[in-house]
């Protein structure tokens, strides 16, 4: 993955994610995506608190997931989240992997769009206040 800038989380598998058959139900993977992409906007210092202060929220307009290999309760994962695209859209990509073996187990991508909260209308570029907070990262690499 070649990001901006990452961030990483671990995780364990909690029981009520899981199914009947005791692997970790599919739309979970999702929210896992979600802390790791918690994490990686607050490393640059525009989480969702930051974002509406702004002005802009930061719907997600698409979302990928490949699943290669089941999770089970009390699994420990790790998730990492890397800033790939961000001109005109944030695309964000994950991998989630096995702590014990550092085997991948799924990867995937969101793309959110900003939006002008008082206009409600969809921004075709990244607003400067996101560019702003980028920048350290992109000066650093």
């Amino acid at each position: 993955m070649k990001a901006v800038v990452t961030a990483e989380v671990e995780l364990e598998i909690p029981f009520f994610d899981v199914d009947s058959m005791g692997i970790t139900w599919h739309g979970n993977y999702l929210r896992y995506f979600e802390i790791a992409r918690c994490k990686l906007l607050d490393k640059i210092d525009y989480g969702y608190r930051q974002m509406l202060t702004s002005g802009y929220g930061w719907p997600i307009v698409d979302a990928q997931v490949k699943y290669v290999k089941s999770t089970t309760f009390e699994q420990k994962i790790r998730v990492v989240a890397g800033l790939v695209e961000w001109e005109n859209r944030l695309k964000i990509q994950y991998l989630i992997f096995d702590v014990s073996s550092g085997e991948r187990l799924t990867k995937g991508y969101t793309i959110q769009a900003a939006v002008n909260m008082q206009t409600k209308e969809l921004c075709f570029e990244t607003p400067p206040v996101f560019r702003q907070r980028l920048q350290p990262f992109l000066e650093a690499q």
